[in-house]
């Protein structure tokens, strides 16, 4: 019998709660479940996912900072990681890679259902162009967001972000310099890592909020806490961090591989009890 291996891929990815979510929605399901952290920096990604498979691996998540490069290993991609340029889940067929990307439903599913949200006519800021903002983009338009503006710190992709997903008419690229002159937006999202490297660096303008705002974070934990802590200072009506959205595109990519949907509120419930010792995002 065929020994299959599933993992999350990563660097640094030792904190991440991925195994947890998996080992905890194969037991719902009553199935066995081999799960671990593979960390390897982007030049050895490849080499290190062709010994996975080889190895037995039979999908795998990816997370910061190779959802572009998974992208670009794929033998078949799906429409939705298509238009984000980056892929989170993989899965092993016929001895090839077959890319998704499940961040931007699962953020929509947790906003919308588990926190009951209207994302609809909402204008938004997506802060960062990275392979998080770029899974979470696509389906933030699903959504019905009525405009969305990218802001990255690295003006060129921001723009290539704006440019690939191909409405001119509601996303739209600015400069990060101009933050405070792009008024109030009632989405703020912040896919940035900026403060895994230095919390005490990340400032934005109070102008950009409102009474009205909904701030996400797609970071969780200590990352999430500048970000969280300046919604609140700023007012805004809502601030959520991205544990449920991890939980979510996790049950997705679960689905994928198992056939069968686990569910997630238990799961998000205990994870979300353990909030204090949360290290970081996946």
């Amino acid at each position: 019998m065929t020994h299959h291996r599933y993992a999350v891929f990563g660097h640094p990815v030792t904190h991440s709660l991925s195994p947890r979510i998996h080992a905890a929605f194969a037991q719902q399901v009553g199935i066995a479940l081999e799960y671990t952290t593979i960390d390897t920096a982007p030049h050895d990604f490849v080499a290190t996912l062709d010994r996975f498979a080889g190895e037995g691996g039979a999908g795998a998540n990816v997370t910061l900072p190779l959802k572009e490069a998974a992208f670009a290993i794929c033998a078949k991609a799906s429409d939705r990681a298509r238009r984000a340029g980056a892929v989170n889940t993989l899965t092993r067929n016929d001895g090839q890679w077959h890319g998704d990307n499940t961040d931007g439903v699962g953020l929509v599913r947790d906003l919308t259902e588990r926190h009951g949200l209207d994302l609809r006519g909402r204008r938004a800021l997506l802060l960062g162009a990275g392979g998080a903002a770029r899974g979470v983009a696509p389906a933030l338009l699903d959504a019905g967001i009525s405009e969305l503006i990218i802001v990255n710190r690295t003006a060129d992709r921001a723009d290539a972000l704006a440019d690939a997903l191909g409405e001119p008419d509601r996303a739209h690229s600015r400069y990060w310099d101009d933050l405070r002159n792009l008024g109030d937006f009632s989405l703020i999202v912040n896919a940035t890592s900026a403060a895994r490297q230095d919390q005490s660096a990340f400032t934005l303008p109070f102008t950009l909020a409102s009474p009205r705002t909904l701030a996400v974070d797609l970071n969780y934990g200590e990352a999430a806490i500048p970000f969280l802590a300046w919604a609140r200072t700023a007012g805004c009506h809502d601030a959520v961090d991205g544990l449920g959205m991890l939980v979510e595109q996790a049950a997705e990519a679960f689905e994928q591989w198992h056939g069968v949907r686990p569910e997630t509120d238990a799961v998000y419930t205990a994870l979300r009890d353990r909030d204090k010792v949360l290290v970081t995002a996946d």
